[in-house]
């Protein structure tokens, strides 16, 4: 027999469990049955990974933090730093590991609130209305389960139609060096010391733990992901020939691809099935940030739900910062604009704090103008009287790749 919900939740990742962890918050003034289905334990369950974003310090999930910092840099391909100092923000990192711990906990004294596991084969609108999501257990046994409304967090299997479209591809390791090598005040957000790929940037980023323990990633903005050899290459170059980090030992490590790109990622797919998370739009196409907008997002969702309202999607990003991003990555894929001197440039230029609100789309007018000068002004200016002639084209890629993350003892 099917189940039915109020809400069914698909997918139990960062935007999955964001909105079920809002929705099951005390003192709901209309109680919800949810439903939250995820596929078994196996190879279609995403792996460990990592999330970070910036807010003032409190939050909601501040007590399973694994680091923070007050303090940022960005170095200049010449090794130049530019450091900032943030007095009301911080820049946090969360491991879903913990924030999957802290979630659990509220679920669990959540009655109205059922965990599912099984593997979603179609999630649809039903002709009497709601939806529902077509699924198999373990053992191989159909499972229906319908609802009201329906959100959809899984990764979009093809991009939308665009006029850029890049990747942002990564792989990190978490390292714990012999001797003392990292600041545990001050992450590197960019650290431009690497060989810059003939299409699109790359960089380095440091998230120190203590002065022993970091993540260290290598990060490329361009078309298509490197081989696993790539990556590895790339990463022994920075930890040893840039950091001069000595030896070390790798005890995990994590690799994400995020789509960069202009198309419309559209909200709903249904009457009453909703898109969440990168799906939904919620990855900004300039920076790769999806956590702060998945929060936003799902605190929005839930309240509606909870007052008895229907809900209402909003957009994770303004007409405003969608437009400065489509600008932004048609002059990176274009080349007229130099990527690591266009990222130094803005954190040379900017004060911390306000650059971080434009990233993060809650700048003001005035703020954007100010950024914007900030950048090549001939060469933006150029792409902006472009862009309304440049049509919207399926992207030549084949669909994301997966993004597994394998977890090891070595020493590179």
């Amino acid at each position: 027999m099917p189940a039915d919900f109020d809400v069914v939740i698909v997918g139990a990742g960062a935007a999955g469990l964001s909105l079920a962890y809002h929705l099951c918050a005390p003192g709901s003034a209309v109680p919800l049955s949810v439903a939250l289905v995820d596929a078994p334990p196996g190879p279609l369950r995403a792996p460990p990974r990592t999330w970070c974003f910036w807010e003032p310090p409190g939050g909601d999930y501040d007590p399973v933090l694994a680091a923070s910092w007050p303090r940022l840099r960005v170095r200049a391909a010449d090794g130049a730093p530019t450091v900032a100092r943030l007095s009301r923000l911080r820049y946090k990192m969360l491991r879903s590991d913990a924030f999957e711990a802290l979630v659990e906990r509220r679920l669990s004294r959540t009655p109205a609130l059922s965990r599912i596991e099984a593997t979603v084969s179609a999630v649809r609108d039903r002709p009497s209305g709601g939806g529902e999501v077509l699924s198999r257990d373990a053992y191989g046994e159909r499972v229906l389960v319908r609802g009201r409304h329906v959100f959809d967090s899984r990764p979009p299997r093809r991009l939308p139609p665009a006029r850029t479209t890049l990747l942002q591809h990564f792989t990190g390791w978490f390292v714990r060096t012999e001797r003392p090598a990292f600041d545990p005040a001050t992450a590197d957000l960019m650290d431009f010391r690497t060989p810059q790929p003939a299409h699109g940037l790359s960089f380095g980023y440091v998230l120190p733990l203590d002065t022993r323990t970091a993540l260290v990633e290598y990060t490329e903005f361009s078309p298509a992901p490197l081989d696993a050899d790539g990556y590895r290459r790339a990463l022994r170059h920075y930890a040893h020939d840039v950091l001069g980090l000595g030896p070390l030992r790798v005890t995990a490590q994590e690799h994400g691809v995020l789509p960069m790109t202009d198309g419309r990622f559209p909200p709903r797919q249904g009457r009453s099935v909703y898109r969440i998370g990168t799906a939904g739009g919620a990855t900004r196409p300039s920076t790769g940030y999806t956590f702060a907008a998945v929060q936003r997002q799902s605190r929005a969702v839930a309240e509606r739900l909870r007052a008895g309202r229907p809900p209402r999607m909003p957009l994770p990003y303004g007409r405003r910062a969608r437009a400065m991003d489509a600008v932004m990555l048609r002059a990176l894929d274009s080349g007229r604009v130099d990527g690591a001197d266009f990222f130094g440039r803005l954190f040379r230029g900017v004060p911390g704090e306000r650059l971080l609100s434009f990233m993060d789309g809650s700048s003001r007018v005035h703020e954007d103008l100010l950024v914007g000068l900030r950048t090549p002004v001939a060469p933006m200016l150029r792409t902006v009287l472009e862009l309304p002639f440049r049509t919207r084209r399926d992207p030549p890629a084949a669909p994301l790749p997966p993004s597994p993350a394998d977890h090891e003892e070595s020493t590179p």
